[in-house]
């Protein structure tokens, strides 16, 4: 694991605009410039990454070590739900169940294309999980209001909600 001090003679990150800069040139790639942005190619789910010293670090992550100077206790969660808004006053050290909490976006697999909303004969349940168990909310005519009926429920029972 890289040190704090490590990090910061190599990278500049402003916690305002959540963007990370060189500030010395890496020696395994001529082609950075110091004054070059760092971490630009998203993962597949948008999170930004980089590799120092042999090691891949998500920036989300970095940006937490270097304005804390420590390392998250769990997972870094983006308040915003944007996994490449690495902002400082966008990100926070939460438990994976408060993580899992603040999902936004459906599974791929979903065919309504609502969080929280699935085809249910003729109608849309509306279902939430709560403490590892899945309550149904009901059963609707449309999926949008099945699915602001999961959005009301998930601001009462999920604490980790941004929504």
């Amino acid at each position: 694991m890289i040190s704090q001090q490590q990090l910061k003679d190599r990278l500049h990150y402003n916690p305002d605009t959540g963007i990370f800069t060189w500030i010395s040139r890496p020696h395994y790639n001529s082609r950075i410039q110091i004054g070059d942005l760092a971490g630009t190619h998203p993962d597949s789910r948008g999170y930004l990454r980089i590799t120092l010293s042999g090691v891949r670090y998500y920036l989300h992550r970095l940006a937490w070590f270097y304005v804390t100077g420590r390392w998250p206790d769990d997972e870094i969660d983006h308040w915003n739900g944007v996994h490449g808004d690495n902002r400082f006053n966008n990100l926070r050290d939460v438990a994976p169940l408060i993580n899992k909490q603040n999902q936004r976006k459906p599974q791929k697999n979903n065919a309504t294309g609502l969080l929280g909303v699935t085809v249910c004969g003729k109608g849309f349940s509306a279902r939430i999980g709560v403490n590892g168990k899945l309550r149904r909310i009901g059963t609707y005519s449309t999926k949008e209001v099945a699915h602001s009926a999961y959005l009301k429920a998930k601001r009462q029972l999920h604490p980790g909600c941004t929504i």
